[in-house]
């Protein structure tokens, strides 16, 4: 049977017969219910295609083939589609035309007992997309049941600062000398670290730098970024002086040999050695664009952060305290 209700400024028509659900917003309610009464008809006469008896499960596997491995975060995203298949069973194994919103707030509330917010929302926008593509381009089903599912929200933005005395502890306990070549991972890292508070490049960023991809006296590095399967094309970093300086010395065909899981690793342990507290590693890439944000305007900070979403640029990358603020105001 068809169901017509108002959805924000639109009205939204779902059928619902012989086992298949198809939902449509439109402009007008006429629209909706013009719609929901031809596809109704279409599916009891038999005359449309109905859809094929694909499972959540499947579903997944052709997400990760089909999207998932184009993108930089494919490992990250395989590992959390993986879980969900392994630790929902009875949600994963349902045919993806009988998944209601239910079954999806019982996953996301069972998942908010093990993990923060952010991570919950990272999954929900995935799903949210494999049942898009399951709608749109597969023909598989014809409703996705995370658009009427309440998302989790964010983790709180973090306001925490690097302190210079903290940057030189961690750099000295990682064993470097600034205008050395690293001669270990260890230095290696310490190095990344300094690099990504002079450019405002992830960790990642950072580790792809040599001579292929940074240009010193054009002050620019050319980086592949996790939305490259998006834009199409690699990021370009503005280099300010102080990077080109800390670059010139040990600049090679390849700059920096440790791994990411091995950066992340080291950075922990030098953190846990130097008892310094609530350090992340990406907390670099945040006080460099707040420390750049006193030298330029909004757009040029996006440009340098490469972010499009500015808010999102001013609520988890600008760290500037009300009172740093009020300091420069005088």
């Amino acid at each position: 049977m068809a169901h017509i209700y108002k959805q924000r400024d639109k009205w939204r028509a779902q059928v619902q017969r012989k086992g298949q659900r198809v939902s449509k917003s439109f402009r007008t309610k006429a629209e909706a219910i013009l719609w929901a009464q031809s596809i109704e008809a279409e599916i009891l006469q038999a005359t449309g295609p109905g859809f094929p008896r694909k499972t959540f499960a499947d579903a997944v596997d052709r997400y990760k083939r089909d999207v998932s491995s184009t993108k930089k975060g494919e490992r990250h995203e395989c590992m959390r589609l993986d879980a969900f298949v392994r630790d929902f069973p009875h949600i994963a194994g349902k045919l993806l035309t009988e998944v209601k919103t239910s079954d999806m707030v019982s996953w996301r509330d069972a998942r908010l007992k093990e993990v923060t917010p952010a991570s919950v929302s990272r999954t929900v926008s995935t799903f949210s997309n494999l049942f898009k593509l399951a709608i749109k381009e597969w023909g598989w089903c014809g409703h996705n049941p995370c658009e009427d599912m309440k998302a989790p929200g964010d983790n709180p933005p973090r306001t925490r600062r690097i302190k210079p005395r903290e940057v030189k502890t961690i750099v000295r306990w990682l064993g470097y000398r600034t205008g050395e070549k690293p001669q270990t991972k260890m230095q290696e890292v310490a190095l990344a670290f300094m690099v990504s508070l002079r450019t405002a490049m992830r960790a990642g960023e950072v580790l792809q730098l040599g001579a292929a991809t940074v240009d010193l006296d054009k002050g620019v590095a050319l980086v592949e970024h996790k939305t490259q399967h998006l834009t199409g094309k690699p990021r370009e970093v503005p280099l300010s002086p102080k990077a080109v300086r800390l670059l010139r010395p040990v600049m090679a065909e390849r700059i920096f040999s440790v791994s990411s899981a091995s950066l992340d690793a080291l950075f922990r342990k030098a953190k846990a050695n130097t008892l310094i507290q609530d350090l992340h590693f990406h907390d670099a890439r945040a006080e460099a664009l707040t420390r750049f944000a006193k030298k330029v305007d909004v757009l040029t900070l996006a440009r340098i952060s490469g972010h499009r979403d500015l808010k999102v640029l001013m609520d988890h990358y600008y760290r500037e305290t009300a009172e740093d603020i009020s300091r420069r105001l005088g």
